[in-house]
């Protein structure tokens, strides 16, 4: 009888957690959610910004540089200290400096005030994601590629909203628009606030994990073989990413310019990207849980290719169609990616997930540089065409070791 009664205890104590982990999953995932959504709101403006400030197209690549390079340099570096040191109140001191970021954008009225707003939404990102990265990784027991989707799905469902936003928020009303997104910064300072006191209390056991898991990975890895493996992904993502920068910040305009419609007809395909890509990483981390991490990786990059040669030739419905394709599959792979390098070196979460999003940010802001000014030296249309290409880039996936090498339970 006593063993029943401590059996159903057992399974009862088992569902609270679970219960647990799967809020605390929800919740790290709508702060990615508004987070990504203020900041991808800042690239999707910059033809309002063209206009109203007659900033050149490199100009605009600088503000998407400064918006994505803080967070390249900075989050690594907070990954790396706060897998010494643990510091749960930084989230919502992170949601703090995207909020005074909103409310510069919409007083802004040169490029200066522009980019010291972009800096501070930067600031704000280069926080979230390696801590809130970690919380899922704390609350997501064995099934860690779907928590990590469920955390990344968050900021793709934001990306998607963000042309909307820019359309029905935006543009009507002009640059004072962004004060709208102050509301979704407090609403983000409270849910993180609510996640860094459950994070506070877990540290110490979670410190005692990592160390353990620390110990097993350097033991059975050596540092040419993790260096191989981490260039193969970071040219993956520079493929994923830069690609990912032409059309953001870009396409409006070919789309514009090549089919005589305006801007708010342009945002309908960039929302049909983003809302295939939130799709994709819901999906990307279960499927890799049950086939396999590299799998997934090479058909998220390599996959695109196909349909991304194809969207520049495409008409204004078909482009659509071909931007929900594009979406579903090169967005499925980096929730995948992060999980993969952090069963290599288990004891890094946090540097880990630094790293990656922080070089994903940056090459996609030099990236904007780069294309900006290359739009100014020849066009919209020649930048689009040539970026179509990127994701062949994906056939490098083939390189990567197998899953079961780099997992060390």
């Amino acid at each position: 009888m006593s063993s029943t009664t401590t059996s159903s205890s057992t399974a009862a104590a088992e569902q609270s957690v679970g219960r647990r982990a799967a809020f605390l999953l929800i919740g790290v995932s709508l702060a990615h959610l508004l987070n990504d959504a203020m900041q991808s709101v800042v690239p999707a403006v910059f033809p309002l910004f063209q206009q109203s400030m007659k900033l050149s197209f490199a100009q605009m690549g600088w503000v998407a540089f400064t918006l994505n390079v803080m967070a390249s340099v900075l989050q690594p570096l907070i990954g790396a200290y706060t897998d010494r040191r643990p510091m749960p109140m930084l989230l919502p001191l992170g949601m703090l400096f995207t909020l005074l970021g909103m409310g510069g954008m919409a007083i802004a009225s040169n490029l200066t005030m522009l980019i010291v707003s972009a800096a501070l939404v930067g600031i704000g990102s280069s926080i979230l994601h390696p801590e809130s990265s970690r919380v899922a990784h704390l609350a997501a027991g064995k099934g860690r590629g779907l928590a990590q989707s469920v955390f990344q799905v968050g900021g793709n469902t934001g990306q998607a909203l963000a042309p909307l936003l820019v359309a029905f928020v935006i543009t009507p009303q002009g640059q004072l628009g962004f004060l709208w997104f102050t509301v979704l910064a407090v609403a983000g300072i409270l849910i993180q606030s609510y996640i860094a006191r459950w994070y506070a209390h877990h540290i110490q056991l979670s410190a005692r994990a990592v160390r353990r898991s620390a110990n097993r990975g350097q033991d059975t890895l050596s540092r040419g073989f993790v260096v191989f493996v981490l260039s193969v992904l970071i040219v993956l993502l520079f493929s994923k990413f830069v690609y990912l920068a032409s059309m953001t910040g870009y396409y409006a305009f070919y789309y514009m310019d090549n089919y005589k419609l305006p801007l708010e007809k342009a945002q309908l395909a960039l929302f049909a990207l983003q809302f295939a890509g939130m799709l994709g990483t819901l999906l990307g981390g279960p499927l890799a849980d049950r086939f396999g991490r590299k799998k997934i990786i090479w058909f998220s990059i390599f996959g695109t290719a196909p349909f991304s040669i194809l969207l520049p030739y495409a008409g204004p419905v078909g482009s659509i169609l071909l931007c929900l394709a594009v979406g579903a599959i090169l967005m499925s792979g980096f929730s995948v990616i992060i999980v993969y390098a952090q069963e290599m070196l288990p004891g890094k979460v946090g540097t880990i997930a630094g790293l990656l999003f922080g070089l994903s940010f940056g090459m996609g802001g030099l990236g904007s540089v780069l294309l900006g000014w290359l739009i100014d030296q020849t066009n919209v249309a020649f930048v689009i065409h040539l970026c179509a290409y990127l994701p062949l880039l994906g056939v490098f996936a083939f390189l990567l070791p197998k899953d079961a090498k780099l997992i060390r339970e």
